[in-house]
């Protein structure tokens, strides 16, 4: 068992938990057979969605008697609430005796437990959160970082993002040698704030592919393999896409569907191609958001997510673990630190 790689679940995070977590790794657990999932959480709860026939080896139940909700101030939680769900597997990954974790529960929670109970490489001040987004012309995406682990940054966070941003494009998604771009308002070596012409400058002197600034207009446009950003413009990026992918497939959807009856018979003639569309704009085939710069793999995925997002993001996690993608981390970015 202890050649397994293990994966510390907070089953009691997310608005469908525990029910949809568990079906995810009934699912995942027929595909990584040399993986073991440990559920945190209400041993009650999560018995009611667990046939008693899956526990194996693959699968062990660790009872906890507290929840970290949205609700709860995020530092404050992990200090106080020792035995909830989110903390008790993040001490797991801690001790090492887990070797990654996930959690669909509150992400600033998510965000303290990784940084104050799993801990950051040294190297890194400032870990940053990053999902992977649709692009138009491919199925491979781009990563964006930060998107909301840091509201206020400084020029070396952004500079040591882009390098592990673009270390986890290569090593995880198999991109070879990813394209990194700025966000910024315009094309131009000397746009934006001091901020931006400062890393702008620091990009160029570093070791990655870097390509320049990127508008927020060609940010779906595959121009860029990894996009890196500070956390509040990050945050407010993401949830602009979410929102504008989410609302034009539902009018596309609510058009086809209440439209006349010459409408639905072209509803029906381009039906491969629409669903072609929904396809570039599934993010759940991505997996979760990796905050990237701690001791181990910690990966939050979105809190209504269902059990087909958080099977991605198992799989997702079991690459990280099983490419050992600390270990490296570790000793590429703490190799030059004077800590």
């Amino acid at each position: 068992m202890n050649s397994m790689r293990r994966i510390a679940i907070d089953a009691m995070g997310g608005e469908n938990a525990p029910e949809a977590i568990i079906k995810a790794v009934l699912r995942a657990k027929k595909e990584l057979k040399e993986t073991q999932f440990l559920l945190f959480g209400n041993k009650e709860e999560i018995s009611k969605y667990l046939p008693s026939e899956e526990l194996d080896n693959q699968i062990e139940i660790i009872n906890t008697s507290e929840i970290i909700s949205d609700e709860d101030e995020p530092v404050r939680a992990i200090r106080r609430k020792k035995d909830s769900s989110l903390v008790v597997a993040a001490n797991y990954v801690k001790t090492g005796k887990a070797d990654g974790l996930l959690s669909l529960g509150n992400t600033g929670a998510l965000l303290a437990a990784g940084i104050f109970i799993v801990g950051r490489i040294k190297g890194v001040e400032r870990p940053g959160l990053m999902p992977t987004l649709p692009v138009k012309n491919s199925d491979n995406g781009f990563n964006m970082i930060d998107v909301g682990a840091n509201a206020q940054a400084k020029p070396e966070y952004l500079v040591k993002w882009a390098q592990m941003a673009s270390f986890y494009a290569e090593k995880v998604r198999g991109i070879k040698n990813p394209k990194v771009a700025l966000l910024n308002n315009g094309a131009e070596y000397d746009k934006g704030d001091d901020l931006h012409k400062n890393v702008y400058q620091l990009l160029q002197a570093e070791p990655i592919n870097f390509i320049g600034n990127i508008e927020g207009n060609q940010l779906l446009s595959g121009m860029a393999d990894v996009v890196v950003t500070d956390g509040f413009t990050g945050n407010a990026v993401l949830k602009n896409i979410e929102g504008t992918s989410s609302t034009i497939l539902h009018l596309i959807k609510d058009a086809l569907i209440n439209g006349s009856f010459i409408t639905k018979i072209g509803a029906l003639l381009i039906k491969g191609a629409l669903k072609s569309i929904k396809s570039k704009f599934d993010t759940a085939k991505y997996g979760g958001a990796v905050l990237l710069g701690l001791k181990s793999p910690v990966v939050k995925t979105h809190g209504r997510s269902d059990q087909r997002a958080i099977y991605y993001t198992l799989i997702q996690i079991d690459k990280m673990i099983e490419e050992d993608l600390t270990s490296v981390f570790t000793a590429e970015f703490s190799k030059n630190d004077d800590k």
